[in-house]
């Protein structure tokens, strides 16, 4: 099933990665991602192009994900779970949305995981927008870039140290991360 909603996108092409990428920030199951990287692959030279819709598109849909968490999510939220975990996760998230929303935002976790969960637990929505350009931004770019300089080849590289560069770069992002929280503590 996956796979015909993947083709059914592919049908439309550059418009079909526009949309797959707007929903992803608040409904589709299917994350843009692999759509980028086939299209990619079938026209390297427009690999950058597509990296700056699905990246657009992807950005554009956030608020939506977030207003749904904040008009639907909290209400189901308090039908769901005691006041004391609701209580609980939206410290927590109070505390390290930045973070989460940083490193969700370029991990292979569905985005509208992060944008609904800022909607649910009162997160800056300015905020989730900021970490969302940085996170998206780097993940549909490194995929663009590759296909741009390495062309098919790139298909290659990201099958062999895809996993691998995510888990390096996410792990960069988490240190700059705490220096940089550190700083700003040091500085307050």
């Amino acid at each position: 099933m996956l796979e015909q909603i993947t083709q059914l996108f592919m049908h439309y092409g550059i418009w079909g990665l526009f949309g797959m990428a707007f929903l992803d920030s608040f409904i589709s199951p299917i994350p843009p991602f692999f759509m980028q990287i086939a299209m990619s692959l079938l026209d390297p030279a427009s690999a950058l192009r597509y990296a700056t819709v699905a990246f657009t598109a992807s950005i554009l849909g956030a608020p939506i994900g977030y207003m749904l968490g904040k008009w639907l999510g909290k209400p189901l939220l308090r039908k769901l779970l005691p006041d004391k975990w609701t209580t609980l996760a939206t410290e927590q998230f109070a505390k390290n949305g930045d973070a989460a929303v940083l490193i969700g935002a370029f991990t292979p976790i569905p985005f509208k995981v992060f944008t609904v969960l800022s909607g649910v637990f009162n997160y800056s929505l300015t905020k989730l927008m900021f970490f969302a350009i940085i996170g998206r931004g780097l993940k549909f770019f490194l995929i663009g870039t590759l296909f741009h300089f390495y062309g098919k080849h790139a298909k290659i590289l990201l099958d062999e140290y895809l996993e691998v560069t995510i888990l390096g770069i996410g792990a960069l992002v988490a240190i700059a991360w705490v220096i940089w929280k550190k700083r700003r503590k040091r500085y307050s």
